[in-house]
């Protein structure tokens, strides 16, 4: 007996490949991204990131633990090899396989050795890039899934192309699973990548603004008050990373200091003070870190990171409620162009 027609099923292959049950990975954002909210995207039946750029092994074994008991779903760990000193990406990599973490999330810079590592240790390795020629390095360096970032995309952006444009010219040179990232917080953006082919989405900001992530409240609090107009694309908060390294940001009191300057900055010329505290860890004025759960200080000063898509947040709903109703609303508008396609049908 055929299916209902009206029920599109929103499963992709990416879904069978990560093993997940809706096409909606989390972003991997750095400090956010911990085992709360990755558990919570992972069994609403999305795919759960752990964000543990730069983090001490000690903590990614921490948090690998402490997901695991809140999951038995699989899961990537996000790390940054470009922007982490060598010794410290080697001893990531290496706690993660002696964890048996089943897949990795790169960004930045494409380092073929260390996505070959991850390979060569069966795992799977999904890349996130900015451009079509990064795409191209990924796929030749072995990668399973390209994750295709465009410029309405919160935190660090690597390239200058609208999210669904790159994604399509992606599309166009590859056979490998492509997810649309940037700007995207509701069904509306799930459903127009599903319907130009794409495997599915990558959400930060929508995710970020939840119960379950690690950001500080203050920080959910100022997404949920702005709208994409109210973000812009710098490149002063680059302590941490590597120069012209351009982050999308809630324009705060750094932004307005600016006078419009929002790139170009020379992390050499920028001073070292301290505005905020983790524990005894001092957060620096320009710096890449944004206000998380523990931090203290001025969190108005520090990294607020949001995508274009702000503007359709909000509230602060527990996780499994922001993916519900992207699914939802996804579902719906496909079920209704199946409807308009098959009362067109002669």
């Amino acid at each position: 007996m055929a299916g209902r027609q009206s029920e599109p099923s929103l499963r992709t292959p990416l879904c069978d490949l990560l093993g997940c049950d809706q096409p909606v990975l989390l972003a991997g954002m750095g400090g956010v991204s911990r085992w709360e909210l990755a558990a919570a995207v992972a069994n609403a039946g999305g795919y759960g990131m752990l964000g543990m750029v730069r983090e001490d092994p000690a903590l990614i074994a921490a948090e690998v633990a402490a997901l695991r008991r809140a999951t038995d779903l699989p899961f990537a760990v996000n790390l940054i090899p470009a922007a982490t000193e060598p010794g410290l990406l080697d001893a990531q990599i290496a706690c993660c396989l002696d964890l048996g973490v089943p897949a990795f999330s790169f960004f930045w810079d494409v380092m073929p050795d260390v996505v070959a590592r991850a390979k060569q240790a069966g795992c799977l390795v999904l890349h996130q890039v900015g451009t079509v020629e990064a795409a191209r390095m990924a796929e030749e360096a072995g990668a399973d899934v390209i994750i295709a970032q465009g410029v309405e995309a919160g935190g660090h952006v690597h390239g200058r192309s609208p999210a669904f444009a790159l994604a399509e010219q992606i599309l166009a040179r590859t056979d490998l699973p492509v997810v649309v990232s940037g700007g995207i917080a509701t069904g509306e953006g799930l459903a127009a990548a599903l319907a130009i082919g794409a495997g599915g989405v990558q959400c930060g900001t929508a995710f970020l603004a939840t119960e379950d992530s690690f950001a500080h409240p203050y920080h959910k609090s100022r997404v949920v008050e702005a709208t994409g107009a109210d973000t812009v694309l710098t490149d002063a908060f680059v302590l941490n990373w590597p120069k012209g390294a351009a982050v999308r940001v809630i324009a705060n009191s750094v932004t307005e200091g600016l006078d419009g300057h929002y790139l170009g900055h020379d992390p050499d010329s920028l001073p070292r003070e301290a505005i905020a505290w983790d524990g005894d860890q001092p957060r620096l004025r320009y710096s890449t870190d944004s206000p998380l759960r523990t931090t203290t200080g001025d969190l108005e000063a520090m990294a607020l990171y949001a995508g274009q898509g702000a503007g359709a947040i909000q509230d602060v709903p527990p996780a499994a409620a922001r993916l519900d109703a992207i699914v939802a609303q996804a579902r719906h508008i496909l079920e209704g162009a199946v409807r308009n396609e098959t009362e067109a049908m002669p």
